[in-house]
């Protein structure tokens, strides 16, 4: 046992590190996820308890295991499971400095890891319930702080986890990570999941915040250990590619008051270069294991990676981002991805160029809500300098956002448009 003068930080710390081997460990023995994240909690408990006088113990993880193992067999027992579940779990051991049982797991931890990760994402469950659920058992995050991350109540949280769990035992989901198309079907989930997490984070939808670092770090925290668990799959590492470089402008995107700052008014001295090369490393390595083509993340990635390599906004390149914009829409047809080409086509040939395309958006019943078309919209018009037309466009724009810093920057550009 270590002594340490914050316990309870150290715990945090030792929770957040160790919770998802934890749960992917006692999943793989228990073959029931809620349950392993229960025992899981439990040994969270007696933690809290003990340790604030023990000492924080030289194998904290492998404490938290035993603990939990404990549990595991007096809940079996208590279910008239024993005998049967007990070669699974093993015997009930003494507490030692250094549990034999350790060299063991460390055998099994990355498969637990992977298997975690694609129950957590499961089909079965939906969108929102992946997302706890990924962020509560693999990202180690307290119920709270995932309710504050999404700006919703802690108790609706906690019944989507809890929910998520049922519907994962009621729909007897097997512990796995599975093969063929079934995989690949799952590891778009899986994915799909991180990138709503990383997104939330680098772009509120909504609160007073224009970002949330938190999300972005935890986002990226689960992309690089998914890559790391899945070192053949290109998609993987153009996800982590693409995280890496949006990630590396997080220090210019905001002003000294919290405010907004857009893309080509950002300076780029802040953007870091060691995110960035992280970054290209990634989506050189997802090219090469394909032969240089392009999946959704790997194209969204190298998009990134023409404003990463740039050293001034006028030296970006938007005649390739218009093309690599025109081959993902080819890959993943979307009106978001075609205002995104119009953007690039504006800058790449002109405004107008850009408003004939986003004017044929104007219909597209995906896009209602969404407040980025009259943005980009009253953007071309100003340019155009139909100031009339850009302020309306930006007005019913800041109406629609949820997020109040974006709705500020669009109530200035619309006052700019006021001649």
């Amino acid at each position: 046992m270590t002594a340490t003068a914050d316990p309870r930080s150290a715990i945090d710390a030792v929770w957040r590190i160790e919770s998802a081997r934890l749960i992917a460990g006692l999943a793989r023995m228990t073959r029931d996820v809620g349950l392993a994240e229960e025992l899981a909690q439990d040994a969270l408990v007696a933690a809290l308890e003990q340790w604030p006088e023990s000492g924080v113990p030289r194998n904290p993880g492998a404490w938290l295991m035993t603990t939990a193992k404990r549990r595991a067999v007096d809940t079996f027992r208590r279910n008239e499971r024993y005998d049967r579940k007990l070669g699974e779990i093993g015997r009930e051991q003494e507490f030692e400095e250094e549990p034999d049982f350790t060299a063991g797991l460390d055998d099994h931890i990355e498969d637990d890891l992977l298997r975690l990760v694609f129950t957590a994402c499961h089909p079965v469950l939906s969108t929102e319930a992946r997302v706890a659920l990924t962020l509560k058992m693999i990202g180690g995050l307290q119920t709270h702080e995932i309710a504050r991350a999404f700006l919703a109540k802690e108790t609706a949280i906690a019944q989507r986890i809890v929910r998520a769990k049922k519907t994962l035992g009621d729909a007897k989901v097997p512990f796995e990570v599975p093969e063929g198309a079934d995989r690949v079907a799952r590891l778009s989930s899986v994915l799909e999941v991180i990138y709503l997490i990383f997104n939330e984070g680098y772009s509120a939808t909504a609160g007073e915040d224009w970002m949330r670092p938190a999300l972005c770090e935890e986002a990226l925290r689960l992309g690089r250990i998914l890559a790391g668990l899945m070192p053949k799959e290109p998609e993987v590492h153009g996800l982590v590619a693409l995280m890496e470089i949006q990630v590396s402008r997080s220090a210019a995107r905001v002003g000294p008051n919290g405010e907004p700052v857009l893309l080509l008014d950002q300076d780029r001295t802040k953007w870091n270069r060691l995110l960035i090369g992280r970054g290209l490393a990634a989506l050189d390595l997802a090219e090469s294991l394909t032969g240089g083509a392009f999946g959704v993340y790997a194209a969204q990635a190298a998009i990134a990676a023409c404003h990463a390599r740039a050293r001034t906004g006028e030296e970006t390149d938007w005649g390739r981002i218009a093309v690599l914009y025109e081959g993902l829409g080819t890959l993943n047809p979307s009106p978001v991805i075609e205002l995104n080409r119009a953007v690039a086509l504006s800058m790449a040939v002109g405004p107008e160029a850009g408003l004939e395309v986003v004017d044929k958006l104007t219909s597209e019943p995906a896009l209602k809500s969404y407040h980025l078309l009259p943005s980009v919209r009253g953007d071309f018009l100003a340019k155009l300098g139909r100031l009339d037309e850009a302020r309306a466009e930006f007005e019913r724009a800041a109406e629609m956002t949820g997020n109040d810093r974006e709705r500020t920057l669009l109530l200035n550009r619309a006052a700019e448009c006021t001649p």
